[in-house]
């Protein structure tokens, strides 16, 4: 590694999400968020507030009204995103000269459309580029449109643009006004945030972008998606008052779905630059993937061997060892099979003497595609707050820290045998 390179960090400048907790994360929820699906079955869904978000988003431009709730969510995310970026940016510029500036911004005109929740579309100066991971894409738009074809025998032209998965990141690309850079979206099942940011942080550190935003959206909660998930025999028993979700609890299964979304603004940056400022940030250190072919698609070996790739990728990108590591959120989605897998691998790249081990998704469900950037959205909250929720059933997760977190390793796994691993950290 040269000097140079060494030099470079990926600073992550602005996130936005939204989730069964709202537009926002209030990660010290005392009454369980799950509501009853009318499929019978508890899910991670909108509340109110954020409903009425989405719907006026819908109503706020032409085009939005046909568009899948998943790039709603996305859209949501990716504006709270920049608006956090842009507010970070007014708090340096009124506390540092210009001369100190640590990295380039995102100009206040092109963030309009965060600041006003109106797209900006007569804008040639934008170098943004967008990476957004979804694992099934616009599911409510699809299902919508083969029910249509079913009863009528015939699908709208609109069918095809308004269900492929690149329509996910080409909208967040609209709506931010980008004009002449990439907008490139990923499906690779659960770790699908995780592919989108692997890709972005490529890019940034070859130099083939200066930002991204990059992050994950996923809107699952359909009769038949739910039913699909129903079928493999993992839906968790419990009514939606009762903390259905309940990773690293044993058995029964507990697999809930939920929906939402999560976007981050990631730029280059100097670690001198940081250090000569005194100034915290949340640093992207490093990604790392996993495979492991098997003959089931929704099988992976009893120590999971993707997540043990995926690990020692991230942590190698990151140059930090095990033990220099705080905290693991996990991906751990409340199956029995699947979580002791995750265990077994984080035994086998930490040994016995384990970080402390963390969960959002007994909060959030699993959101698919979405699920690795709520995660690594928690995993910031923990860095930047030093807490964390306790959850009201018995499990090995979130507990009591016996150090600081300082560095944090994020899982992600889905069906296909592939995994992915972000490593995170707060850094000056």
């Amino acid at each position: 590694m040269t000097k140079s390179e060494s030099d470079l960090v990926i600073v992550i400048r602005g996130r936005g999400r939204v989730s069964a907790l709202g537009l926002g994360a209030d990660w010290n929820a005392v009454a369980s968020p799950f509501t009853q699906h009318p499929a019978g079955l508890p899910v991670a869904a909108l509340p109110a507030a954020a409903e009425a978000a989405v719907a006026a988003l819908r109503q706020s431009h032409s085009a939005y009204r046909q568009l899948d709730r998943t790039v709603l969510l996305a859209l949501l995310a990716a504006r709270a995103a920049a608006r956090q970026n842009k507010c970070h940016s007014e708090r340096s510029e009124e506390s540092r000269s210009e001369s100190s500036h640590l990295f380039a911004t995102i100009p206040s005109e092109i963030l309009r459309f965060a600041l006003n929740d109106v797209p900006l579309a007569d804008t040639n100066q934008l170098q943004l580029a967008v990476s957004i991971g979804s694992s099934r894409g616009a599911t409510g738009r699809l299902e919508e449109f083969h029910a249509e074809f079913l009863a009528e025998g015939r699908v709208p032209a609109s069918a095809s643009p308004l269900t492929t998965l690149g329509n996910v990141a080409s909208w967040v690309a609209f709506d931010a006004g980008q004009v002449g850079a990439a907008a490139l979206s990923h499906s690779s099942t659960c770790s699908s945030a995780f592919q989108a940011l692997g890709n972005a942080v490529a890019w940034l550190r070859a130099g083939m972008a200066d930002r991204f935003l990059a992050g994950g959206a996923e809107a699952p909660l359909t009769a038949f998606t739910l039913a699909q998930m129903q079928a493999i025999g993992i839906y968790s028993p419990f009514a939606a008052t009762d903390w259905p979700c309940r990773p690293g609890a044993g058995r029964p299964s507990t697999f809930v779905l939920g929906e939402g979304a999560a976007v981050f603004v990631l730029e280059r940056g100097s670690r001198a630059a940081l250090q000569a400022a005194n100034e915290p940030a949340l640093l992207l250190d490093g990604v790392g993937f996993g495979f492991e072919a098997l003959g089931s698609k929704t099988g992976l070996s009893a120590d999971g061997q993707h997540f043990q790739q995926a690990m020692r990728a991230a942590l190698q990108q990151a140059g930090v060892a095990p033990a220099e590591v705080d905290a693991v959120v996990l991906h751990s989605p409340g199956t029995p099979v699947g979580d002791a897998a995750e265990r077994a691998a984080l035994r086998a790249v930490f040994g016995e003497q384990l970080p402390l081990l963390l969960s959002n998704k007994w909060l959030l469900g699993h959101t698919l595609g979405a699920s690795a950037a709520l995660s690594l959205d928690f995993a910031l909250h923990v860095l930047e707050t030093q807490t964390w929720p306790t959850p009201p059933f018995a499990t090995d997760v979130n507990g009591p820290g016996e150090r600081p977190v300082r560095r944090v390793l994020i899982n992600a796994a889905g069906f296909g045998g592939n995994a992915a691993s972000v490593v995170v950290s707060l850094g000056m």
